[in-house]
């Protein structure tokens, strides 16, 4: 049986454009479908379902659920006080592989539109992210961590606003670029206090979700989304046009 992969990689050639993802979808030999990410020295072989690498960490579907359950299962202390709990030197080693794993498959499924999965893949780094932030074993870990929160939101709104778009709903992409655009201003404003963090050009990421709003506006004649208009009619104390542009809201959640 051969064992190396001369006929895949010479079958796909790495030949990127700057930027470019070189990613696909195949089925294994057992029926599965994974995902290839063809790297310079090679190919890259993902799950799609559970974890990227296929592991059960501790008999858990991911490494982020064992570290739930430990931070939920401490002793009380006497006084009745829960303790806070900390990561351990191996737990940040194991989150870290989390972490990489789960950028590879997130990147991956942007590359190939998969939008839906590079969203639930994004929110489970955020997840992991919120919870090194808690129980991070130091501020240094942590802040090597937080430093790519804006990568991360930048890129499930990317997936949230393409995916609003492919089910033809313009509207909702641009609601949920506006949310990113929130998040990424808090974290620019959260930045500006420490000018010695190596974070990223929030700036470079906001301009590219403006731009991308206002394509969609041109492309579809978006003048106004409910939401708009609702905060519109708030902001005014119009109460009445407010409750009917609610009940429209609900209307298209429905469909």
């Amino acid at each position: 049986m051969h064992r190396d992969m001369d006929e895949t990689i010479q079958g796909w050639p790495y030949e990127p454009q700057p930027g470019e993802v070189l990613a696909r979808e195949v089925r294994a030999r057992d029926g599965r479908m994974v995902i290839q990410i063809r790297v310079e020295l090679g190919v890259l072989q993902l799950e799609v379902v559970g974890r990227p690498d296929g592991t059960r960490p501790h008999g858990f579907v991911t490494f982020l659920d064992y570290l739930r359950q430990r931070a939920s299962g401490r002793d009380q202390t006497p006084g009745g006080k829960v303790p806070s709990w900390r990561m351990a030197p191996e737990h940040c080693i194991e989150a870290d592989r989390e972490f990489v794993q789960y950028y590879h498959r997130r990147v991956a499924w942007l590359a190939l539109h998969q939008f839906e999965m590079a969203l639930l893949d994004a929110d489970h780094t955020l997840a992991l992210m919120d919870f090194v932030r808690q129980h991070g074993i130091d501020d240094e870990y942590i802040a090597s961590h937080e430093r790519f929160r804006g990568l991360v939101l930048f890129q499930r709104t990317q997936a949230a606003a393409a995916l609003a778009l492919e089910r033809r709903r313009p509207e909702e992409a641009i609601d949920a670029i506006h949310e990113g655009l929130v998040q990424l201003a808090a974290l620019q404003n959260a930045a500006l206090g420490e000018p010695d963090r190596s974070e990223p050009s929030y700036q470079a990421l906001i301009e590219q979700l403006r731009n991308s709003e206002q394509q969609i506006r041109k492309n579809f004649a978006v003048e106004k989304t409910l939401r708009e208009q609702l905060d519109e009619a708030i902001a005014v104390e119009d109460y009445e046009r407010a409750a009917r542009i609610r009940d429209q809201i609900r209307d298209r959640a429905r469909r």
